[in-house]
């Protein structure tokens, strides 16, 4: 099927290609590796670790991660599968997550920062709370939501805050309480947080009432209303609505404050300054949280996940891939909305006991340089940040990291592939060659890092997150179940053979959606207690190198099937960035009457590079050279911007449709739903003018249309 030539894997002949299988082209990358410095100070450097953790001594492994956590009692039973695939971790064991996060460190560390909140605004003074000022703040909201809202334990709290640092002290009080917290991304819409707080039930939401975007002080408490009509109509009452104020003695919205329902946090407060609260110690298996998938089409997933081996996972996973150390300060610029910024924001930073960095704002505001000065101010050693970010930051501002004197040890990318060029820069530009890049594969659903090189002992490999991490037991398989051989060049669907503690326990009150979603397509046996037959199926395309390291091709609904070739979006994309001035791209499928789907690339230009140098042209020929003729674009449409959500993510789906003349759907959610139009009336216009009629779509060509880019 495929040979290897002068490093790099290439398909023989696509047309032969299985349908089951994904044919990748991808240049193999050469190793970067850690520097002696970095070695010698790193937290994990023996290599008996992969002993430790391999296959042989698993689960028992994962003690090691347990014992980083203090507990009340400790467990009997490190994991229970009786109730396959309905995993249990640690049973036996009790601990609170607030308490290790917050109290355990006073003894020693009671005016070390573990917080600094910097606002968007530059001329703001940034906020730094130390350890004994959390403690205080936490057992305060944790007074007030058990005494004034009456939250009881296993109860559901949800919260629709932006990056403020009310947050951070609301999850740890809910935590503290053994309350269940829910946090709905602060960009997304009333609607979609009241239709969170119906499934889970949730008779209380905490928000705030405005916080700044763009320079702009943006009106979040309208949104409250809107999610509490939307809750209403689901059936579930909002009993009351706690209100932060951004900036004390104001108020920066213009939705009234309903009496009896909605409450200013500052003025019911005073009763409970000073108040402590014992930590309810909560069985290892105890909901931790929930976390919602955000997912643009179809019910949001609700991903709960446990107390005790979730916060071991992150626990561990910080102080070895992420190798944090008490006097660190570590900036992980990720949004506490998503899982990254509850695993490696608050969790997994502050049971380390070290300080960590919360920013309000957008990385370019307000101007290309602020994320660097904020490095420079605050001697960050650790910066955490998603590809998405990288890009823009490589666009706007590709020679400002020059400009500020600061020095990462350790830098991370996550939250989807990295492009090799766009990782070269990162660490070149902003690392300057002296970080680590630590390229991490996982999802929502894991709760902590899958894929993963260890720093200081798997050296770098420029879009590759590296091999799997210690204690977790990938294969890829193909459609038909058959196992992709590593170095063959092709790729398939990754799944994890194993369970693992920061695994999450089920979705929220449906139990059959977990397993048909992660465990149905490749189990074996249903009535099996074995994890061996109990397969995770992640829902991504990757495939393995001949040395064992992972590439990750995306979400399986971003392939695009050409002529029977399946063609992982981000191997297109990444071809389409190594040509000089173009700062990002988009791969769709595009109905075909010939080959069943073509590819259209949407790309974005750098400042100053003018559309008429015959980009498109250029982008074309690199498809063609990287990865075959079979994958030429149809279109190269360049547009000068592309419809992304609020976390910076580009929107395929709104893009795949507008190619395909159908309905782009709801974009209410849209970072710049004005774009969208403006692409349609070009991108379609142009298509009409050649003699490109738009046509019916069949049922199954519609549905695919729609489902592709559907996980982001």
């Amino acid at each position: 099927m495929a040979k290897i030539k002068d490093g790099a894997t290439e398909a023989t002949d696509p047309e032969k290609v299985s349908e089951a299988q994904i044919a990748v082209h991808w240049r193999e990358e050469g190793y970067y590796f850690p520097s002696a410095k970095f070695i010698g100070q790193a937290n994990v450097s023996d290599p008996s670790i992969f002993d430790r953790f391999s296959e042989k001594n698993f689960p028992e492994c994962f003690k090691e991660y347990g014992d980083l956590l203090s507990w009340d009692q400790y467990w009997h039973t490190t994991l229970d599968t009786s109730n396959a695939p309905f995993w249990k971790w640690f049973v036996g064991g009790r601990l609170n997550a607030s308490y290790n996060c917050v109290d355990r460190h006073l003894a020693t560390d009671r005016n070390k920062a573990a917080i600094i909140f910097v606002p968007e605004l530059e001329d703001d003074e940034t906020e730094v709370i130390t350890y004994q000022e959390l403690y205080a703040r936490v057992n305060e909201f944790a007074a007030l939501l058990e005494g004034f809202c009456d939250v009881k334990t296993g109860e559901v709290a949800t919260f629709h805050m932006p990056m403020v640092p009310e947050l951070p002290v609301a999850m740890l009080a809910c935590a503290r309480l053994g309350v269940i917290h829910s946090q709905v991304f602060g960009g997304f819409s009333g609607a979609a947080c009241g239709g969170r707080i119906a499934d889970s039930k949730s008779k209380v939401l905490v928000t705030i009432d405005g916080y700044y975007r763009g320079g702009v002080l943006q009106d979040h408490k309208v949104k409250a209303d809107e999610a509490v009509a939307r809750a209403l109509e689901e059936g579930v009452v909002v009993e009351k609505v706690l209100v932060f104020r951004r900036n004390p003695g104001e108020y920066a919205s213009n939705s009234p404050m309903v009496p009896g329902r909605d409450f200013f946090v500052d003025e019911i407060m005073p009763p409970y300054k000073g108040k402590l609260v014992d930590p309810v110690s909560m069985p290892a298996e105890a909901p931790l949280f929930i976390m919602y998938s955000s997912g643009t089409t179809g019910k949001p997933k609700g991903c709960q996940h446990s107390t005790g081996g979730y916060l071991s996972y992150v626990t561990g996973t910080s102080k070895y891939y992420q190798d944090i150390h008490p006097e660190d300060t570590y900036w992980c610029a990720a949004d506490i909305g998503w899982i990254t910024g509850h695993s490696y924001i608050v969790y997994g930073p502050l049971s380390l006991g070290t300080t960590t960095v919360m920013y309000e704002g957008i990385p370019t505001y307000p101007d290309a340089g602020r994320a660097w000065r904020i490095a420079e101010r605050l001697g960050v050693t650790h910066f955490h940040t998603a590809p998405t970010t990288i890009r823009t930051l490589r666009k706007v501002g590709p020679d400002e990291p020059k400009k500020y004197n600061y020095h990462f040890r350790h830098m991370t990318t996550v939250g989807e592939p990295i492009e090799p060029d766009v990782w070269r820069w990162y660490y070149d530009v902003v690392g300057k060659g002296e970080a680590v890049i630590v390229d991490t594969w996982w999802q929502t659903e894991n709760g902590g890092f899958l894929g993963s090189g260890l720093p200081a002992l798997n050296p770098m490999k420029p879009g590759s997150c590296g091999p799997a991490v210690i204690g977790i037991f990938p294969k890829i398989l193909d459609e038909n179940g058959e196992e992709v051989v590593a170095g063959s060049g092709m790729a398939g669907n990754i799944c994890i053979r194993n369970p693992w503690p920061g695994i999450f326990q089920t979705i929220w009150g449906d139990p059959d959606r977990f397993v048909k979603t992660y465990y149905e397509k490749y189990n074996t046996d249903k009535n099996s207690k074995d994890w061996h037959d109990w397969p995770y199926f992640a829902n991504d395309g990757a495939m393995q190198a001949s040395d064992g390291y992972y590439r990750i091709l995306g979400r399986v609904d971003d392939v695009i099937n050409v002529s029977g070739h399946r063609l992982g979006t981000k191997e297109l994309e990444s071809a389409a960035i190594m040509v000089d001035g173009v700062a990002e791209a988009a791969a769709v499928p595009v109905v075909d009457d010939v080959r069943g789907h073509a590819v259209e690339m949407y790309i974005a230009l750098k400042p100053g590079v003018s559309p008429d140098q015959g980009i498109e042209q250029q982008v074309s020929s690199m498809i063609e050279k990287e990865i075959g003729k079979v994958a030429r674009p149809k279109n190269v449409w360049i547009v000068a911007d592309m419809p992304k959500t609020r976390s910076g993510k580009i929107m395929r789906r709104v893009i795949a449709s507008i190619s395909n003349f159908t309905d782009v759907g709801d974009i209410t959610t849209l970072a710049n739903p004005e774009v969208v139009e403006d692409i349609r009336h070009y991108v379609q216009s142009d298509k009409v003018a050649s003699g490109d009629q738009p046509r019916e779509l069949t049922a199954a060509e519609l549905a695919a249309i729609l489902a592709f880019g559907s996980s982001e």
